[in-house]
């Protein structure tokens, strides 16, 4: 793939940040063995075996009610402030739904966290796709396009709530007047506010994006797909003058054989749940099937993409190490900032993504640097002592509940 980003944005790091597991079944919708759990003994010591592996971020996920076997959530606020006071470096970003929050309430919210985490929160805002979330609370249940004209008069009351004294808004879905936070959020070098991250894959999504977002995530796409994506959300930012960064979500089978990747997302596709995929597949249909141009997430999946239900598999981070470092090299190349993660088994395959694929990406990223008559900065890297196969093994012997299905499996 032709590199189409200015040899400038060679010189940052890329990112990398994992799916917290706080809802119950894994990260993908099948009887699979999935050494995971939803519940917080877990989720902490995940957290702090991520953020000693190189990861920078973690997302976790806002459910209300069950989907993609989800059965049992919880809350994304709560579970972030809990994963903040577990780590020292971690960034965690957390996922709020306009029309269910006021953005008075979330700036004040943000802000508190940011403080008591010493300037590491972050929230992902998320229009929405799950009807009965909304009209199940007796909340107003907008079409596909509305929710992205409310999502964006939601960030920015938001962003200047976050940085203004006095702020005004008159907006169709936002009126605030006059109205001052204090305090402001920490003083970090080089972030004038807590970072604003937003997904979606529809035309209105990625003119959103690059009018308000300060990061914008996708579900999981191929080169071409993500191309599409990313000029989208440049054309829309140009207008608006802004630079927003970008994510991309990818479900991980890192294997020492292509052929054991292979057989592992064969076998997690024949074990799906198929009246959880099913049930899904309907769910979404508000989603990117409802818009008027046809685009939009989950709107070209097939059965196998939504058995990873954020279209991870579509990414192809699947093979060896080496194979996965070169796919992901690809998508640097043209645009990509962040990689969003997720996997069979968190902890143990979180540690050996830090311990195996990371270097082998950050070599390549040198490599692909010097290419271009540059430097990577190494200076951005973050702290890594690492963590090793058996620490993880054990961690996660220590963290499953003893009624996990997996349990038996688990090396003491």
């Amino acid at each position: 793939m032709t590199t189409t980003v200015p040899a400038s944005s060679l010189e940052t790091p890329l990112k990398f940040a994992y799916w917290v597991p706080n809802v119950s079944g894994g990260l993908v919708v099948s009887t699979i063995e999935q050494r995971t759990d939803w519940q917080l003994p877990y989720n902490s010591r995940l957290a702090k075996i991520a953020e000693d592996s190189g990861f920078e971020y973690a997302l976790t996920q806002t459910r209300y009610a069950a989907s993609y076997g989800a059965d049992k959530q919880h809350e994304a606020s709560a579970f972030s402030l809990a994963l903040l006071g577990a780590t020292e470096r971690l960034r965690v970003i957390a996922a709020f739904h306009p029309g269910m929050w006021h953005p008075g309430v979330l700036a004040k919210w943000l802000i508190t966290a940011d403080h008591l985490s010493g300037g590491r929160a972050a929230v992902n805002i998320v229009s929405g796709w799950l009807k009965d979330e909304f009209v199940n609370f007796g909340l107003e249940w907008l079409e596909h396009d509305e929710r992205y004209v409310r999502t964006e008069e939601f960030i920015r009351a938001l962003r200047g709530l976050l940085t203004e004294d006095g702020y005004t808004q008159d907006g169709k879905y936002y009126s605030i007047d006059g109205f001052t936070l204090n305090p402001k959020p920490v003083d970090v070098p080089g972030r004038p506010h807590p970072e604003i991250f937003f997904g979606g894959n529809s035309t209105a999504a990625q003119a959103t994006a690059g009018r308000v977002a300060d990061w914008y995530f996708s579900n999981g796409r191929t080169l071409e797909g993500y191309q599409e994506n990313v000029a989208g959300v440049l054309a829309s930012a140009a207008e608006a003058g802004r630079s927003p960064r970008f994510g991309l979500n990818g479900f991980v089978i890192a294997r020492e054989s292509r052929q054991e990747a292979e057989d592992t997302l064969r076998e997690i596709v024949a074990k799906a749940h198929r009246p959880a995929v099913e049930g899904f597949k309907q769910s979404v249909q508000e989603a990117g099937a409802s818009t008027k141009d046809g685009k939009g997430m989950w709107a070209d999946s097939s059965f196998e993409d939504l058995v990873q239900y954020n279209d991870g598999f579509k990414t192809r981070l699947i093979g060896t190490p080496e194979e996965i470092a070169d796919r992901i090299i690809e998508y640097k190349k043209i645009g990509v900032n962040l990689l969003l993660t997720c996997y069979l088994h968190l902890q143990e395959e979180v540690a050996a993504f830090g311990r195996d694929v990371m270097p082998i990406v950050r070599e390549k990223e040198k490599d692909l640097a010097r290419a271009h008559g540059t430097e990577l900065n190494t200076d951005l890297l973050p702290v890594a002592p690492g963590v090793s196969a058996e620490e993880a093994a054990a961690a996660t012997s220590e963290t499953l509940p003893a009624d996990h299905p997996a349990k038996a499996g688990v090396a003491a």
